[in-house]
């Protein structure tokens, strides 16, 4: 059992292009549909259960499942087999960029990739918003973080601060190369991120300015875009751009380093609350809790979107390739989005 979990989930891990909702699909396409690993309603309360705790949903679901089949060996396997395509492919490309990042071909590439990773963050913060910021509160709570997130405070409080206002509303009753020092700063750095990143994986970006650019000065906010478009053109789970800024940031011991830190809490946090994941789902207030960290997360999309949309679009081929993404987004796949991106970026760099 365990050597056909880690052959279907890195099978999965090599074609997963989308994001998590197309991922979660996907397995259940492959798990329910196919294989029969579990019913629909089990699968569904795996669901809630990603939800409820923090991290990529898709690689907690891999784990999960991996747990079902094979236990507590499957539970590993399945979430490692699952990574390992996005972080060898997108470790490939960290490399590359660093030594050929200056080239006027991967310079025009870039230039076409950038403005469809900001459509695309758009349109994941758009499609958010209409699940997790469609009341009242619940919108007014994703504006207040938004706004406070543009003011300067840190994405982190912004966050926890929202989710804990929120879920006293929502809960009320009615009538989620460098230094060894440095290395172990950047581990941890990542360590946290991965222990609270809730809601899209698009968040990372929020999290990452602020430790990675703005109070570290280890990148640059068009190096960290870059990096989130090496991690859009590689299947597999959006966090696993932290290998490519890890790489950038403290080469390979850094990327090693990044990867651990972003994705060990899942582990950890599937581990320790699957046996009570039951309980979790049936509490009202972890559902507030839930609802109100939705929300909250949105507001720090919208954030990073216009901080993203004043430094990068600074140009009208930028503005364009941006709008056309951003209006293409919702027929198309990411990854045929950034693959149009690339494409344009090149020609119009050959016909410069």
């Amino acid at each position: 059992m365990v050597a056909e979990v880690a052959r279907v989930f890195f099978r999965l891990g090599c074609v997963a292009f989308g994001g998590p909702a197309a991922h979660i699909a996907m397995m259940e396409d492959e798990f329910v549909t196919r294989r029969k690993w579990l019913d629909r309603e089990h699968f569904l309360d795996l669901i809630g259960l990603t939800q409820i705790i923090p991290g990529p949903n898709s690689t907690e679901m891999a784990i999960h499942l991996g747990y079902l089949r094979a236990g507590w060996r499957g539970l590993w396997v399945a979430g490692l087999a699952f990574l390992t395509p996005a972080v060898t492919l997108t470790l490939g490309l960290a490399w590359m960029y660093r030594e050929y990042g200056d080239l006027p071909a991967a310079g025009h590439l870039l230039a076409g990739v950038q403005p469809v990773v900001i459509a695309v963050l758009l349109t994941v913060g758009w499609r958010l918003a209409k699940k997790a910021a469609n009341g009242p509160v619940t919108a007014l709570l994703a504006l207040a973080v938004a706004v406070a997130a543009t003011l300067g405070v840190s994405p982190v409080w912004a966050l926890l601060g929202g989710a804990f206002l929120g879920t006293l509303v929502l809960s009320r009753p009615r009538p989620g190369e460098l230094r060894a020092v440095d290395l172990l700063l950047l581990f941890f750095v990542f360590l946290k991120v991965g222990s609270i990143l809730y809601g899209s994986g698009y968040v990372l970006i929020t999290f990452l300015e602020d430790d990675l650019v703005t109070r570290l000065s280890w990148m640059t906010r068009p190096e960290l875009v870059d990096a989130v478009a090496a991690g859009q053109l590689t299947p597999g789970p959006v966090l696993a751009t932290s290998a490519f800024a890890g790489f950038q940031v403290g080469g390979w011991s850094g990327a090693g380093l990044a990867t651990l830190g972003i994705f060990l809490p899942s582990f950890v946090f599937v581990s320790l609350l699957g046996p009570i994941a039951h309980r979790l789902r049936a509490s009202p207030k972890a559902q507030a809790f839930l609802k109100a960290v939705r929300a909250a997360a949105v507001g720090l999309l919208a954030a990073v979107a216009f901080a993203l949309i004043r430094s990068e679009l600074d140009s009208a081929r930028a503005i364009a390739i941006a709008v056309v993404a951003f209006v293409a987004s919702f027929k198309l796949p990411v990854h045929a989005l950034l693959g149009g991106g690339a494409l344009v970026g090149i020609a119009m760099g050959l016909l410069a």
